[in-house]
């Protein structure tokens, strides 16, 4: 990997990909050199939508050796906090507003060997976190409304990311993952605020009338050249 690319990193969000050639766009994405494999998971509670399951899941892993970051956004996520494990999540990222024991969440997570992360929406403050810095690996930030199709980044993100920047000072290994809103004029200030993980869709990498390993480079190029350039 091309050093400039070593702060940040990319994950395809697999809901936005056609889902009746799944093989051929993870084989895509693995030309692309994709970081992560973002895989969203809907109840229809906590967000208006349905998303994917473990047993998606389960045959992606069949397939590829790109970590998975499985994003759950449902209710009472320890119910299924073991089938995401089990099928092979890699990192399993629960929403703070979704549980009334956020800690048990995360030690059932680590405690299965998956790495685990903490989601938040814009109105959650970041001092639901003061208690779990030594047990997380990643916050993700939503930079939308999430399962809302068409919403639009919200302002606000952008100062979130840098005072979560601050707070993780002394963490510098948990990563500051950034999901919606995510479109190239975005994601260089995203990363330029301190984000490190960029959840890329439609906007971004999932354009049919490009490919996906070119898109991909695309997409570090466009990044690049704004955080990098003299």
């Amino acid at each position: 990997m091309n050093k400039k690319n070593k702060s940040y990193k990319l994950a395809a969000s697999l809901v936005c990909a056609n889902i009746l050639n799944l093989e051929s766009e993870i084989k895509k994405l693995e030309k692309g050199n994709i970081d992560y494999i973002h895989f969203d998971v809907m109840d229809g509670n906590f967000v208006p939508r349905l998303g994917l399951h473990p047993e998606i899941l389960r045959a992606v892993k069949t397939l590829t050796k790109i970590p998975v970051d499985v994003h759950l956004m449902i209710e009472n996520p320890e119910k299924f906090i073991p089938d995401f494990v089990e099928a092979g999540g890699d990192i399993i990222v629960v929403h703070a507003e979704t549980t009334k024991h956020l800690h048990n969440a995360i030690k059932m997570i680590r405690d299965r060997g998956a790495k685990a992360g903490v989601a938040l929406n814009i109105a959650t403050p970041l001092t639901v976190l003061d208690y779990l810095l030594n047990d997380i690996d990643l916050v993700m930030l939503m930079a939308i409304n999430p399962g809302i199709l068409g919403h639009k980044l919200i302002p606000k993100t952008m100062d979130k990311i840098k005072e979560l920047k601050e707070k993780l000072i002394d963490y510098p290994d948990i990563m500051i993952e950034i999901d919606g809103g995510v479109n190239p004029e975005s994601a260089p200030e995203m990363i330029k605020n301190g984000a490190n993980l960029l959840v890329c869709g439609t906007s971004m990498i999932f354009k049919p009338e490009v490919s996906l390993e070119k898109k991909i480079q695309e997409v570090r190029n466009n990044i690049d050249a704004k955080i990098y350039a003299a």
